[in-house]
């Protein structure tokens, strides 16, 4: 199943009528019509054509009547034209003074039972704005898929690189212990010269056993082989859902903040200043995994 994006526009024209879809990230799904006096009426089936079609977003649907290029005038009907001059007739019979009807008197009449013709025709109006909306819709999922496609692509991108940056991290810790536990050891050895012939003095023994005790401390206290495998298993569930597709933004979601988590326990244990770096390096990744993923439905 595809990946959809909450962002996208789509438009379509046909029989007499233009409808064109924007949407944008949101929360749930908020649409909001914007329809002429003459169609508003079929305000409640657009809602319900957008809401089977849609899942989240906030989505703007705007319906008007088609107009002429710019610099173009549509001819009106012949036989509305005949009613007018019959009209206009029928009036000079009975009003030989009235002036006849001027060619923007022609135009703004035709104009107006034209509009009068369509608010009456009702039903027809209403299937035409439906199947016009629909060629809307499927343009403006088409341009949510493709969006949708690419913010996977993106989001597959950082995730390739957070898997470089933990994989880099996991022998740091090891070899930070090692480090730490010849320290303690050195520091041992030389208490124990400075030590050398007064009472009471340690063992060396027990002063191996007592320094590789707090070497052992040192390392669970900056282990991070747990943060690491929780944030590989998270970004291998991010790719399964990413795989199955349709509304995942939400899952998604969460386990972003559960990848923001274990890079920020990543941080606090650092035990040198290349675990603290690629502790930032996550999180610069995730953040922008965050925003990416802000935007899927």
């Amino acid at each position: 199943m595809a990946v959809y994006s909450m962002t996208g526009w789509g438009s379509a024209q046909g029989a007499g009528l233009a409808v064109e879809l924007r949407s944008v990230n949101s929360r749930f799904l908020d649409v909001t019509l914007r329809l002429p006096e003459e169609l508003r009426a079929h305000e409640p089936p657009l809602r319900a054509l957008l809401t089977a079609g849609l899942r989240r977003g906030k989505v703007e649907l705007r319906a008007s009547f088609t107009r002429q290029a710019e610099g173009t005038l549509a001819a009106p009907p012949v036989p509305l034209l005949q009613r007018i001059a019959s009209l206009q007739d029928a009036v000079q019979a009975w009003l030989p003074q009235a002036a006849a009807l001027s060619v923007a008197d022609a135009l703004h009449l035709a104009e107006q039972a034209e509009s009068a013709t369509r608010a009456q025709d009702s039903a027809t109006l209403g299937q035409a704005l439906l199947g016009t909306a629909q060629q809307a819709l499927d343009a403006l999922l088409a341009a949510r898929e493709s969006e949708g496609a690419r913010l996977a692509q993106l989001l597959a991108e950082r995730m390739d690189a957070l898997r470089t940056l933990a994989a880099a991290a996991a022998p740091l810790a090891p070899r930070a212990v090692q480090a730490q536990q010849q320290r303690f050891l050195a520091r041992w050895a030389e208490a124990l010269a400075a030590a050398a012939g007064g009472s009471g003095s340690i063992a060396p023994d027990a002063a191996q056993e007592r320094a590789l005790a707090e070497a052992a401390s040192y390392a669970i206290r900056i282990d991070v082989a747990e943060e690491l495998d929780r944030l590989t298993a998270h970004l291998d569930e991010i790719a399964a859902v990413l795989a199955k597709g349709g509304e995942i933004g939400r899952r998604l979601d969460f386990l972003i903040q559960e990848l923001h988590r274990e890079a920020n326990t990543l941080g606090s244990k650092a035990a040198t200043l290349e675990i603290s770096r690629i502790s930032v390096d996550m999180k610069v990744l995730i953040e922008q995994m965050r925003e990416q993923v802000q935007n899927l439905e």
